[in-house]
C-alpha cells in the first residue's frame, strides 16, 4: 500500500502529502476495495465479491470488476465514471483519467475487454472496447 501512495504522489503534481493521497483519493480507495474483491473472486465467493465492488462503486465513483486483473501502481486520477470491465488486464505504473471504460463488445463468453500493457496513460473520455491490447 505504501508503494501505491508513493507511487501516486510521484505522479501528481497537486498531491501534497500520502495523507491527502490515503484519505482524499477514490481512485486508491477503489483499487483498494478492488484488492478485496478480487480476493474474494479468487476464493469463489462471488455474490460477496460483487457486493464489495458494489459498494466500492458507490462511493468512489469507479466501477472496477472483481475478476479484473490489476498490476502494480495503477493511478487513477479524478476516476469519476471509470469502468474496468470483467476481463480487462491492466499492467503496472497505468495511469487512467475520468470517464475512461474498458468495455466489451460482444455477449460471448471468454475475452472481451481491453488489455492495457505496463506504462499506459489512457486519456479522459476514452472508450475501449473489446479485446485490443494497448502498449505504451
Amino acid at each position: 500500500m505504501y508503494k501505491l501512495l508513493k507511487s501516486i504522489k510521484e505522479r501528481d503534481p497537486a498531491a501534497k502529502s500520502l495523507y491527502e493521497i490515503f484519505f482524499l483519493y477514490p481512485g486508491f480507495h477503489a483499487l483498494l476495495l478492488h484488492r478485496v474483491a478480487n480476493f474474494l473472486w479468487n476464493l469463489r465467493l462471488l455474490f460477496l465479491s460483487k457486493i464489495v465492488a458494489f459498494f466500492s462503486r458507490i462511493f468512489t465513483g469507479i466501477e472496477i470488476h472483481p475478476a479484473a486483473k490489476i498490476g502494480d501502481n495503477l493511478f487513477i486520477d479524478h476516476g469519476l465514471g471509470v469502468v474496468i470491465g470483467e476481463t480487462s488486464e491492466i499492467g503496472n505504473n497505468v495511469l487512467i483519467y475520468h470517464g475512461v471504460t474498458l468495455g466489451g463488445n460482444t455477449l460471448k463468453k471468454g475475452k472481451r475487454h481491453p488489455t492495457l500493457e505496463n506504462d499506459v496513460i489512457v486519456g479522459s473520455g476514452a472508450q475501449i472496447l473489446g479485446p485490443v491490447l494497448i502498449k505504451s
